[in-house]
């Protein structure tokens, strides 16, 4: 997605070997002309896969998500990371870490909103070594849903994530590619889209 990569080289700040901070359009503050884009681009490959749900996990996957559930005229669901006092009901959880925060969470969906007969596409932001997705799918699989596939709307390539996603079966589809970084800069690898 051309629109995407080109922000990245605009907006985009590498940080160490490792972590591309998009705050200023994406983790942060969100540019809604660009999320509108993105989730036009998903629902577009995926209009035909019969899905009826869109789940991502709070916080930065939220707003491509909402945008993906928009496009294809279904719910959007997001994965909460800390149960609050409404949450009572039967709850699908699932542990995940954060490489960037470094830290473990349960992230939990109340089984309400799932079910055997949902077809669901999981939306996020980034795809690095994997965990949020991994989590997320098992969520679905303890809810009997299918799961038609995710997307990212950047991937960091050159980290484990897309393998062990891929090993589950389920496809991978990522709007920006990394292939790395090299003395500030971002090296794209061939996007899926």
């Amino acid at each position: 997605m051309e629109a995407l990569v080109s922000r990245i080289k605009r907006d985009g700040t590498v940080l160490g070997d490792d972590i591309l901070k998009v705050d200023i359009f994406l983790t942060h503050q969100v540019d809604p002309k660009l999320m509108r884009q993105i989730g036009q681009t998903f629902a577009q490959k995926f209009a035909d896969s019969g899905i009826t749900k869109v789940v991502t996990i709070e916080a930065s996957g939220n707003v491509p998500a909402a945008y993906v559930a928009e496009e294809l005229d279904v719910p959007m669901i997001f994965a909460k990371k800390a149960k609050n006092v409404t949450m009572n009901d039967e709850l699908l959880t699932a542990e995940v870490y954060s490489f960037t925060k470094k830290i473990t969470s349960t992230v939990q969906i109340s089984r309400k909103f799932l079910s055997e007969n949902d077809k669901v596409l999981i939306i996020d932001d980034f795809l690095a070594n994997g965990q949020a997705a991994l989590g997320l799918i098992n969520i679905l699989k303890e809810a009997g849903a299918q799961i038609a596939g995710v997307g990212i709307v950047i991937e960091k390539s050159f980290q484990t994530g897309r393998a062990l996603v891929e090993e589950t079966g389920i496809p991978v589809v990522s709007l920006a590619r990394i292939a790395g970084f090299d003395q500030g800069q971002v090296i794209f690898a061939e996007a899926d889209l």
